[in-house]
Protein backbone atom coordinates (compact mmCIF):
# COMPACT_ATOMS: atom_id res chain seq x y z
CA UNK A 1 0.00 0.00 0.00
CA UNK A 2 1.31 3.44 -0.95
CA UNK A 3 1.05 6.13 1.71
CA UNK A 4 3.00 8.78 -0.19
CA UNK A 5 2.28 10.29 -3.60
CA UNK A 6 5.03 11.51 -5.89
CA UNK A 7 5.09 15.24 -6.57
CA UNK A 8 5.05 16.66 -10.07
CA UNK A 9 5.91 20.28 -10.75
CA UNK A 10 4.14 22.28 -13.48
CA UNK A 11 5.80 25.66 -13.67
CA UNK A 12 6.15 26.54 -10.00
CA UNK A 13 3.06 24.57 -8.94
CA UNK A 14 3.56 21.30 -7.10
CA UNK A 15 0.97 18.53 -7.40
CA UNK A 16 0.80 15.56 -5.05
CA UNK A 17 1.86 14.74 -1.48
CA UNK A 18 -0.43 17.41 0.00
CA UNK A 19 0.00 19.95 -2.80
CA UNK A 20 -3.31 20.63 -4.57
CA UNK A 21 -3.74 21.98 -8.11
CA UNK A 22 -6.74 23.89 -9.42
CA UNK A 23 -6.67 23.87 -13.22
CA UNK A 24 -9.27 25.97 -15.01
CA UNK A 25 -10.10 27.48 -18.36
CA UNK A 26 -12.28 26.99 -21.44
CA UNK A 27 -12.80 23.63 -23.08
CA UNK A 28 -11.63 25.13 -26.37
CA UNK A 29 -9.73 28.30 -27.11
CA UNK A 30 -12.12 30.33 -29.25
CA UNK A 31 -10.23 33.63 -29.47
CA UNK A 32 -7.72 35.77 -27.57
CA UNK A 33 -10.38 37.87 -25.85
CA UNK A 34 -12.30 35.00 -24.27
CA UNK A 35 -9.15 33.18 -23.18
CA UNK A 36 -7.68 36.34 -21.68
CA UNK A 37 -10.89 37.22 -19.82
CA UNK A 38 -11.32 33.67 -18.54
CA UNK A 39 -7.68 33.27 -17.51
CA UNK A 40 -7.68 36.45 -15.46
CA UNK A 41 -11.00 35.57 -13.83
CA UNK A 42 -10.04 32.04 -12.77
CA UNK A 43 -6.69 33.30 -11.47
CA UNK A 44 -8.47 35.91 -9.35
CA UNK A 45 -10.71 33.16 -7.97
CA UNK A 46 -7.77 30.96 -7.00
CA UNK A 47 -6.76 28.76 -9.96
CA UNK A 48 -3.04 28.12 -10.11
CA UNK A 49 -2.91 26.49 -13.56
CA UNK A 50 -4.63 27.36 -16.85
CA UNK A 51 -6.15 25.02 -19.41
CA UNK A 52 -7.56 25.46 -22.90
CA UNK A 53 -8.03 23.22 -25.93
CA UNK A 54 -5.86 24.02 -28.96
CA UNK A 55 -6.41 20.79 -30.91
CA UNK A 56 -9.72 19.07 -30.16
CA UNK A 57 -10.69 15.49 -30.94
CA UNK A 58 -14.46 15.44 -31.44
CA UNK A 59 -16.84 12.58 -32.08
CA UNK A 60 -18.47 14.41 -34.99
CA UNK A 61 -16.28 15.67 -37.85
CA UNK A 62 -18.69 18.61 -38.10
CA UNK A 63 -17.99 19.81 -34.54
CA UNK A 64 -15.50 22.57 -33.72
CA UNK A 65 -12.04 20.98 -33.81
CA UNK A 66 -10.13 23.82 -32.16
CA UNK A 67 -8.14 26.67 -33.66
CA UNK A 68 -4.93 24.68 -33.91
CA UNK A 69 -1.82 26.81 -34.37
CA UNK A 70 -4.01 29.93 -34.62
CA UNK A 71 -4.50 29.63 -30.84
CA UNK A 72 -0.80 29.88 -30.04
CA UNK A 73 -0.78 33.66 -29.76
CA UNK A 74 -3.81 33.58 -27.44
CA UNK A 75 -1.97 31.16 -25.15
CA UNK A 76 1.14 33.35 -25.11
CA UNK A 77 -0.98 36.35 -24.18
CA UNK A 78 -2.79 34.52 -21.36
CA UNK A 79 0.48 33.30 -19.90
CA UNK A 80 2.00 36.78 -20.11
CA UNK A 81 -1.01 38.42 -18.47
CA UNK A 82 -1.36 35.95 -15.60
CA UNK A 83 2.08 34.43 -15.16
CA UNK A 84 0.39 31.02 -14.79
CA UNK A 85 1.49 27.78 -16.46
CA UNK A 86 -0.64 26.51 -19.34
CA UNK A 87 -1.86 22.97 -20.10
CA UNK A 88 -3.39 21.71 -23.34
CA UNK A 89 -4.07 18.44 -25.09
CA UNK A 90 -1.68 16.96 -27.63
CA UNK A 91 -3.50 14.71 -30.09
CA UNK A 92 -0.72 13.66 -32.46
CA UNK A 93 3.04 13.06 -32.04
CA UNK A 94 3.66 15.55 -34.87
CA UNK A 95 2.31 18.36 -32.67
CA UNK A 96 4.84 17.86 -29.88
CA UNK A 97 7.67 19.94 -31.32
CA UNK A 98 5.37 22.92 -32.00
CA UNK A 99 3.77 22.75 -28.55
CA UNK A 100 6.99 22.23 -26.56
CA UNK A 101 7.93 25.93 -26.23
CA UNK A 102 4.32 26.96 -25.60
CA UNK A 103 2.98 24.54 -22.99
CA UNK A 104 4.09 23.81 -19.44
CA UNK A 105 2.44 20.37 -19.45
CA UNK A 106 0.88 18.09 -22.04
CA UNK A 107 -2.54 16.55 -21.62
CA UNK A 108 -3.34 13.18 -23.17
CA UNK A 109 -7.06 12.94 -23.76
CA UNK A 110 -9.33 9.98 -23.14
CA UNK A 111 -9.29 8.86 -26.78
CA UNK A 112 -5.50 8.65 -26.76
CA UNK A 113 -4.91 6.68 -23.57
CA UNK A 114 -4.22 3.64 -25.74
CA UNK A 115 -2.14 5.57 -28.31
CA UNK A 116 1.11 3.99 -27.23
CA UNK A 117 3.23 5.63 -29.90
CA UNK A 118 2.10 9.05 -28.66
CA UNK A 119 2.79 8.01 -25.06
CA UNK A 120 6.28 6.81 -25.94
CA UNK A 121 7.07 10.08 -27.73
CA UNK A 122 5.86 12.09 -24.74
CA UNK A 123 8.05 9.92 -22.57
CA UNK A 124 11.06 11.35 -24.40
CA UNK A 125 10.15 14.91 -23.40
CA UNK A 126 10.88 16.73 -20.15
CA UNK A 127 7.35 18.11 -19.76
CA UNK A 128 4.83 16.88 -17.17
CA UNK A 129 2.08 14.71 -18.68
CA UNK A 130 -1.54 14.65 -17.53
CA UNK A 131 -2.92 11.29 -18.64
CA UNK A 132 -6.70 11.07 -18.77
CA UNK A 133 -8.36 7.71 -18.30
CA UNK A 134 -9.88 6.22 -21.44
CA UNK A 135 -13.67 6.26 -21.39
CA UNK A 136 -13.65 2.45 -21.44
CA UNK A 137 -10.27 1.98 -19.80
CA UNK A 138 -9.68 -0.33 -16.88
CA UNK A 139 -7.67 1.15 -14.01
CA UNK A 140 -4.95 -1.43 -14.69
CA UNK A 141 -4.79 -0.37 -18.37
CA UNK A 142 -4.62 3.29 -17.34
CA UNK A 143 -1.70 2.70 -15.00
CA UNK A 144 0.08 0.62 -17.65
CA UNK A 145 -0.44 3.46 -20.13
CA UNK A 146 1.29 5.77 -17.64
CA UNK A 147 4.15 3.30 -17.49
CA UNK A 148 4.64 3.65 -21.26
CA UNK A 149 5.55 7.27 -20.53
CA UNK A 150 7.76 6.54 -17.53
CA UNK A 151 9.50 3.65 -19.31
CA UNK A 152 10.56 6.07 -22.05
CA UNK A 153 12.25 8.27 -19.45
CA UNK A 154 9.67 10.79 -18.23
CA UNK A 155 8.50 10.16 -14.66
CA UNK A 156 6.42 13.37 -14.42
CA UNK A 157 3.02 11.74 -14.90
CA UNK A 158 -0.28 12.81 -13.36
CA UNK A 159 -3.38 10.64 -13.79
CA UNK A 160 -6.76 12.26 -14.43
CA UNK A 161 -10.07 10.54 -13.73
CA UNK A 162 -12.70 11.91 -16.13
CA UNK A 163 -15.49 9.37 -15.96
CA UNK A 164 -16.11 6.15 -17.85
CA UNK A 165 -18.87 4.76 -20.03
CA UNK A 166 -21.40 2.56 -18.30
CA UNK A 167 -25.00 1.57 -18.98
CA UNK A 168 -26.11 4.73 -17.11
CA UNK A 169 -27.34 7.58 -19.33
CA UNK A 170 -28.49 10.17 -16.78
CA UNK A 171 -25.03 11.76 -16.89
CA UNK A 172 -22.51 12.10 -19.71
CA UNK A 173 -20.16 9.63 -18.01
CA UNK A 174 -20.04 7.72 -14.74
CA UNK A 175 -17.48 9.47 -12.55
CA UNK A 176 -15.44 6.77 -10.82
CA UNK A 177 -14.74 7.93 -7.27
CA UNK A 178 -13.43 4.40 -6.59
CA UNK A 179 -10.60 4.96 -9.07
CA UNK A 180 -9.23 7.94 -7.14
CA UNK A 181 -9.13 6.08 -3.84
CA UNK A 182 -7.70 2.98 -5.53
CA UNK A 183 -4.88 4.90 -7.23
CA UNK A 184 -3.97 6.66 -3.98
CA UNK A 185 -3.74 3.28 -2.26
CA UNK A 186 -1.98 1.29 -4.96
CA UNK A 187 0.42 3.52 -6.89
CA UNK A 188 2.46 6.66 -6.45
CA UNK A 189 1.21 8.75 -9.36
CA UNK A 190 -0.62 11.96 -8.38
CA UNK A 191 -4.23 11.91 -9.51
CA UNK A 192 -6.56 14.78 -10.36
CA UNK A 193 -10.26 14.82 -11.18
CA UNK A 194 -12.15 16.24 -14.15
CA UNK A 195 -15.75 16.52 -12.93
CA UNK A 196 -16.73 18.56 -15.99
CA UNK A 197 -16.36 15.59 -18.36
CA UNK A 198 -17.11 13.17 -15.55
CA UNK A 199 -20.67 14.45 -15.21
CA UNK A 200 -21.42 16.51 -18.31
CA UNK A 201 -23.71 18.67 -16.19
CA UNK A 202 -22.86 22.06 -14.69
CA UNK A 203 -24.90 21.55 -11.52
CA UNK A 204 -23.00 18.36 -10.66
CA UNK A 205 -19.48 19.79 -11.01
CA UNK A 206 -19.31 21.23 -7.49
CA UNK A 207 -20.55 18.19 -5.51
CA UNK A 208 -18.41 15.77 -7.52
CA UNK A 209 -15.38 18.06 -7.09
CA UNK A 210 -15.79 17.96 -3.34
CA UNK A 211 -16.33 14.20 -3.38
CA UNK A 212 -13.12 13.79 -5.40
CA UNK A 213 -11.18 15.75 -2.78
CA UNK A 214 -12.58 13.50 -0.05
CA UNK A 215 -11.49 10.45 -2.05
CA UNK A 216 -7.92 11.78 -2.20
CA UNK A 217 -7.63 13.79 -5.43
CA UNK A 218 -4.54 15.97 -5.76
CA UNK A 219 -6.27 18.51 -7.97
CA UNK A 220 -9.25 19.45 -10.11
CA UNK A 221 -9.54 20.31 -13.80
CA UNK A 222 -12.58 22.54 -14.39
CA UNK A 223 -14.03 23.99 -17.58
CA UNK A 224 -14.89 27.70 -17.27
CA UNK A 225 -16.27 30.17 -19.82
CA UNK A 226 -17.75 33.68 -19.50
CA UNK A 227 -20.95 32.56 -21.26
CA UNK A 228 -21.18 28.76 -21.27
CA UNK A 229 -24.37 28.72 -23.35
CA UNK A 230 -22.42 30.31 -26.19
CA UNK A 231 -19.29 28.14 -25.89
CA UNK A 232 -18.25 26.33 -29.07
CA UNK A 233 -17.73 23.07 -27.18
CA UNK A 234 -19.11 21.46 -23.99
CA UNK A 235 -21.00 24.49 -22.70
CA UNK A 236 -23.46 22.19 -20.92
CA UNK A 237 -20.77 21.12 -18.44
CA UNK A 238 -18.94 24.44 -18.14
CA UNK A 239 -19.07 26.81 -15.16
CA UNK A 240 -19.43 30.56 -15.51
CA UNK A 241 -17.20 32.89 -13.51
CA UNK A 242 -19.50 33.16 -10.49
CA UNK A 243 -20.06 29.41 -10.35
CA UNK A 244 -16.31 28.81 -10.44
CA UNK A 245 -15.73 31.34 -7.68
CA UNK A 246 -18.32 29.55 -5.54
CA UNK A 247 -16.65 26.21 -6.21
CA UNK A 248 -13.25 27.55 -5.18
CA UNK A 249 -14.73 28.92 -1.95
CA UNK A 250 -15.92 25.43 -0.99
CA UNK A 251 -12.72 23.77 -2.15
CA UNK A 252 -10.65 26.07 0.08
CA UNK A 253 -12.86 25.21 3.04
CA UNK A 254 -12.48 21.49 2.42
CA UNK A 255 -8.77 21.11 1.66
CA UNK A 256 -7.48 21.59 5.24
CA UNK A 257 -9.66 18.69 6.38
CA UNK A 258 -7.54 16.41 4.18
CA UNK A 259 -4.15 18.03 4.85
CA UNK A 260 -3.95 19.56 1.39
CA UNK A 261 -2.82 23.04 0.37
CA UNK A 262 -3.81 25.12 -2.65
CA UNK A 263 -0.74 27.21 -3.44
CA UNK A 264 -1.07 30.59 -5.13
Amino acid sequence: MHTRTNTVKIGQTLIGDGHFALIAGPCSIENKEILSETSKSVQNSGANLLRGGIFKLRTSPNSFQGLGSEAFEAVRLAKEETGLPFISEVTDPRQISDLMPLLDAFQVGSRNMHNYELLKELGKTDKPIILKRGFSGLIKEWILAAEYITSAGNDQVILCERGIRTFETATRNTFDINAIAYVKENCSFPIIADPSHGTGKTSLVKPISLAAIAAGADGLMIEVHPQPAQALSDGFQTLNFNEFQSLVHHVKQMLPLFSKTLEA
